[in-house]
């Protein structure tokens, strides 16, 4: 799969003499895009080869990767099931667009209060007295089969840059990315929820230690949205035509946006940002962001 890596021509990026290209991974494909495919590339050959037909997963109201497991599970010949945190969501959750959109490809949702989810090895001894055996995806699809395809996302052809920037949510991607770089390569990762946990976790994973976490750009928190984001990612897409998530890859671009104003970087420095999918998002957000009279963003 050749995915391109589209320049972004803004005047910052001239006045500072930065080179900027975005790996429009958010292109492989509508639904299972970005990452999120990455994630699951092996992981359903796994499931294949230990002759599992079900596929059992976690997630929020809005998740991206249950999205992409109900897609790729019927697309594949698997039943679904998904654990959605927020027992108040039962009721109302065909107004969801993620959860409308995972159901209409055969997801079967269970859901649990968020006290209830965090105990999720609770859940998953339940499941298995209740349901045929399964092959187990985590929240977020990060497992170390997920690893194998994100470390798939750069190139041969990649390693002219010398800083790698993509956002990090459960730290599958950036770990796959840091075992993928080249020598003098240098990743960053932009956190789109708080906390210092995140270090520990892509330590589980990478194997080299060419990297750090930006931890001022999170606005807030997972899911968290401020009228200042909205508008530069729809200002970011009137002016390159390239689309934005609001929960991961448009705080990215923001804190990216942020540190070359600031002259984090030298001139003459080339930076590829991973754009990791996950525009199937913007309709719940949209929704969220009506109910509190803040302005939407374009699609």
């Amino acid at each position: 799969m050749q995915i391109k890596n589209q320049q972004v021509t803004l005047p910052v990026l001239s006045q500072k003499k930065i080179t900027l290209h975005i790996k429009r991974d958010d292109l492989t494909h509508p639904l299972i895009s970005g990452n999120k495919y990455r994630k699951l590339k092996y992981n359903l050959i796994e499931a294949k080869k230990r002759d599992l037909k079900t596929l059992v997963t976690f997630g929020g109201a809005y998740s991206n990767h249950v999205a992409a497991v109900a897609y790729a599970g019927k697309h594949h010949g698997f039943k679904t099931f998904g654990i959605i945190r927020g027992e108040e969501i039962r009721l109302n959750w065909k107004d969801n667009p993620t959860l409308k959109l995972a159901h209409e490809h055969g997801m079967q949702f269970v859901f649990v209060s968020r006290e209830v989810y965090r105990g999720k090895v609770a859940i998953i001894e339940e499941l298995k007295k209740n349901i045929s055996p399964f092959y187990l995806l985590p929240e977020g699809g990060t497992n170390d089969v997920a690893i194998l395809g994100c470390q798939e996302i750069l190139t041969n052809a990649d390693s002219e840059y010398n800083f790698i920037t993509t956002a990090v949510g459960t730290g599958g991607t950036i770990s796959g990315i840091i075992n993928s770089t080249s020598e003098n390569q240098y990743v960053l990762g932009f956190p789109a929820l708080k906390g210092s946990f995140l270090k520990e976790d892509i330590r589980k994973f990478a194997k080299k230690s060419n990297w750090d976490l930006q931890n001022e750009y999170h606005f807030g928190g997972y899911g968290k949205v401020s009228s200042e984001l909205v508008a530069f990612i729809n200002e970011f897409k009137e002016k390159t035509k390239i689309p934005l998530d609001p929960i991961y890859t448009g705080k990215m671009i923001f804190g990216l946006m942020d540190m070359i104003r600031k002259d984090y970087f030298k001139p003459e420095t080339k930076i590829l940002a991973i754009h990791t999918g996950g525009l199937q998002g913007i309709h719940g957000m949209n929704l969220l962001l009506k109910k509190k009279g803040l302005p939407l963003i374009s699609v």
